[in-house]
């Protein structure tokens, strides 16, 4: 498995894909909103994935469904700060944001791992912060804030459109000073992408993997997994599989249970092959 620079040692030897089990320090995230905004629930909640089998907790404290209105910095911060600094100290975490002062303040409190869904584009700081920081940095597939998300769903091919504008970004945050061994790119499923987008993207991850960098997909409860019309969990599990039979370096589930079942008896297989 090729790992970024920078991650914690238990995490680096693993030889299969690894699960970021989300943590929504929010009251309006689109499958559990609420639910932890506490940080008693989100501290026990992060037990609980851990002990499902997370290998990485990614606490987000802004929502980024289709729809949401930004909130302020020090919203932001007064969220996921106290709930990192009590996670980091029994599991690997990364934070979900898109401002440069949140994730500085991140890693500070013992986070590992910066999660920008917006690849630098929401905060031109955020790629010279992370340089700063010396540490592994997703960078997702972006077009504009969740307000405005679906606007921007418009492709002529999607695969190459993405692969080209990941690119741009990848180039953006080296010239920052980022190291390419610290890059993981995201595809961004859901983001600014209709079903038929995000559909072509899974079926082509080949393509995405071929590029050199590892890579993390979230496809848990999105919305073109409900619109199956079956259980969103279930489909979520099958469809990490699938990824993970590709060798996608990490998937973001909300429900780890059956993931890291269904990674845990692939990995035995693909064990068995080589």
């Amino acid at each position: 498995m090729n790992h970024p620079t920078g991650l914690p040692d238990a995490i680096a030897q693993l030889n299969r894909t690894l699960i970021f089990g989300i943590l929504n320090v929010t009251p309006d995230s689109f499958s559990d909103g609420g639910k932890f905004l506490d940080p008693t629930s989100a501290i026990d909640h992060a037990k609980q994935l851990v002990a499902d089998g997370a290998d990485v907790i990614d606490v987000g404290g802004e929502s980024t469904r289709p729809g949401a209105e930004r909130i302020s910095t020090a919203e932001e911060l007064a969220r996921v700060i106290p709930v990192i600094q009590e996670v980091s100290q029994f599991a690997t975490v990364s934070i979900d944001t898109m401002r440069a002062e949140v994730a500085a303040a991140a890693i500070g409190a013992g986070a590992k791992i910066v999660n920008d869904v917006s690849g630098g584009l929401a905060d031109a700081e955020m790629v010279f912060a992370v340089a700063e920081l010396q540490v592994p940095y997703v960078c997702m597939h972006w077009r504009n804030h969740s307000s405005d998300m679906y606007e921007n769903a418009k492709y002529d091919n999607v695969v190459l459109e993405v692969i080209e504008e990941l690119e741009q970004r990848v180039a953006v945050a080296m010239g920052a000073g980022i190291e390419k061994e610290r890059i993981i790119l995201d595809p961004g499923l859901g983001f600014a992408k209709l079903p038929e987008h995000n559909w072509q993207l899974i079926a082509e991850i080949a393509t995405l993997n071929s590029l050199g960098f590892p890579l993390l997909v979230g496809a848990s409860r999105k919305k073109f997994l409900r619109e199956l019309g079956v259980d969103q969990d279930a489909a979520t599990h099958a469809l990490n599989a699938y990824l993970a039979a590709n060798r996608i370096w990490a998937v973001r589930v909300h429900d780890v249970v059956g993931t890291a079942t269904a990674i845990t008896a692939l990995a035995e297989v693909m064990e068995t092959n080589e």
